[in-house]
């Protein structure tokens, strides 16, 4: 038994006037349903609420851009996305389960272990989740943004084998297929680094808010959680069989890494967006990259940004290049007063760490 989930965007979901894309549900719940039926488990990661909503309220041109709005049209279009899925799901005999999710679900430990809790329970009872950010409430500052990267923490989450990353073309390709007819798939994609993300380019419609850079960084996290990732066309006849089966040719396949992150360095690394920045000398980039210690004040060359005790920051190198992130021990003010200085001239009743090692993750 294998467990994968299958990420299907909005402009897979839903036609050109922003209506559910019936045909396109019931092809995935299809195959589903076979994957089902040859012992695997399965959960669906799906985008369209805010696009299926749209013509309810009458409001597709203009397409509204402020949050209220948006977050009103989300609450609108869920039910009707995911009675489409229930409803198909329920011809094959299955049971479908919506799950909606917000970034402090992976944040906050207590959060993710309610949410693990319940999609392993859900698995166990047979049920198919249909996993959706909760747009109807997410803040504008604190969400996903797109549902590639819920799809991969999600994947995370449920220890899955597989990430399946659904699209409107075949794969990744050596450069943007709809411009460059020279243009060829990637079929392997054995590391990825900010360089490929860069390459992949910007959003793949105008209804979706991902494109092949969200989906390649999301494969980056799925990556250091051993996941296998495989982006692929959501009209391939069989894609989630052939993803299951490590098919050749199915689509781009981002390969596992051996040495994985923790569920809570996950969180760090890839789930909480950093408040600020700190860079540091060359002798304390060196002391984080060969011996994994802990930054120190003595190592920190200056501090940018207002962030506080507890908040996610990047760490750069003389360079100015980020090489890791990390949760501050202390607030911004404290460090830019404290930076350059040796353990023993800091307060004795403090912690000496700006970033303890347990809250730093090399990227």
């Amino acid at each position: 038994m294998r467990t994968v989930v299958v990420k299907i965007g909005t402009s897979s979901v839903t036609d050109a006037r922003g209506d559910v894309d019936t045909s396109a549900i019931a092809k995935l719940c299809g195959e589903v349903a076979t994957a089902r039926a040859a012992g695997h488990r399965a959960l669906i990661v799906t985008s369209g609420a805010i696009t299926a909503g749209l013509p309810a309220l009458g409001l597709h041109e203009p397409r509204p851009t402020d949050m209220a709005t948006l977050q009103a049209v989300a609450a609108v279009g869920q039910p009707r996305l995911m009675r489409v899925y229930d409803d198909t799901l329920a011809t094959h005999g299955l049971v479908g389960g919506q799950v909606l999710l917000a970034p402090l679900d992976f944040v906050h430990r207590q959060q993710y272990l309610h949410a693990k809790q319940t999609l392993t329970r859900l698995l166990d009872l047979g049920v198919v989740p249909v996993i959706n950010e909760n747009d109807a409430v997410a803040d504008d500052e604190i969400r996903f943004g797109d549902n590639d990267r819920l799809a991969a923490l999600v994947a995370h989450l449920v220890g899955a084998d597989v990430l399946l990353l659904l699209t409107d073309t075949a794969g990744v390709f050596t450069a943007d297929p709809r411009l460059d007819d020279a243009a060829s798939l990637i079929e392997e994609i054995v590391a990825v680094d900010e360089a490929l993300i860069a390459a992949a380019g910007g959003p793949g419609s105008d209804r979706g808010s991902g494109g092949m850079a969200s989906k390649v960084a999301a494969a980056r996290i799925a990556a250091h959680s051993g996941v296998r990732t495989v982006i692929a066309a959501a009209g391939r006849p069989g894609v989630v069989a052939a993803a299951l089966a490590g098919e050749t040719g199915v689509g781009t396949v981002v390969a596992a890494r051996e040495r994985t992150l923790s569920a809570r360095k996950l969180w760090i690394a890839f789930a909480v967006r950093p408040a600020g920045r700190l860079t540091v000398d060359d002798g304390a980039r060196r002391a984080l990259l060969e011996r994994g210690t802990s930054l120190l004040p003595a190592g920190v060359v200056e501090a940018d940004g207002t962030f506080a005790s507890g908040d996610a920051v990047e760490v750069l190198g003389p360079d100015g290049t980020p090489f890791a992130k990390g949760l501050v021990a202390h607030p911004a003010a404290w460090i830019r007063r404290w930076k350059g200085q040796r353990t023993d001239a800091l307060p004795a009743d403090s912690a000496h760490e700006v970033i303890h090692r347990d809250d730093l993750v090399v990227l």
